[in-house]
């Protein structure tokens, strides 16, 4: 089925927030008296923040009950950190202006929470561009279950078949090849080899690598 639609993920992909993520994280768990390697932080990307608090608060033996209130502190740190500090990705401009011309359906789906999602895309200059934002946040599961990009594609109507997803998270390129999708990884610079972009369609090293050549690779 020839493709006509594309769904991207956001943090890490659109926007170099991971950082972000992880400062707001490290803040998050110093005032636990917990350390987080940079290893241990990359292992849970892609995670909706309730269940890296929990993977993180189960690892260090913290109380439970206080995740409601370390998940806003994330979220509202994480807020201020884009407004101040969010930078695009590059090739993103590109990217969607690239889409736009061959007049695909372009959506976003994202672990994060929605606000967090429209913040983005108005910082970016893309609020009026993506046709379907759908967030993880109020699902029974996250990434790397498909839900999230099953859902944008029905806001798109678009069949799963026919839709490309653009990744930086393995959780992420999981749940788009889950929800039966083709699947271009764009991994950080440190994640490059790691085994397990087998499972993508195709990798490559930024969203201004991308042109008609390889699309019609992925038509096949």
């Amino acid at each position: 089925m020839r493709i006509d639609t594309v769904i991207f993920d956001m943090d890490g992909l659109l926007i170099d927030s991971e950082p972000l993520w992880e400062e707001a994280g490290s803040e998050l768990l110093a005032r636990y008296g917990c350390k987080l390697t940079h290893e241990q932080y990359a292992s849970t990307t892609g995670l909706r923040t309730r269940e890296w608090l929990e993977h993180w608060f189960h690892f260090f033996e913290l109380e439970m009950s206080t995740i409601a209130k370390a998940e806003q502190r994330i979220l509202d740190l994480v807020m201020e950190k884009v407004k101040k500090n969010g930078r695009e990705m590059p090739g993103v401009q590109y990217i969607v202006s690239y889409f736009r011309k061959k007049g695909f359906k372009i959506g976003v789906a994202t672990s994060s929470p929605m606000m967090l999602a429209d913040l983005v895309l108005s910082q970016l200059n893309l609020t009026n561009v993506v046709e379907a934002v759908t967030s993880a946040e109020a699902l029974a599961f996250g990434k790397p279950h498909p839900q999230v990009y099953i859902n944008c594609a029905e806001a798109l109507g678009a069949s799963p078949q026919a839709t490309l997803c653009f990744e930086d998270s393995v959780n992420g390129m999981v749940s788009a090849k889950a929800a039966k999708m083709k699947c271009v990884v764009v991994p950080g610079r440190h994640q490059q080899q790691l085994a397990q972009w087998g499972l993508a369609d195709m990798k490559i090293s930024s969203l201004q690598n991308f042109n008609d050549l390889l699309l019609s690779q992925l038509h096949h």
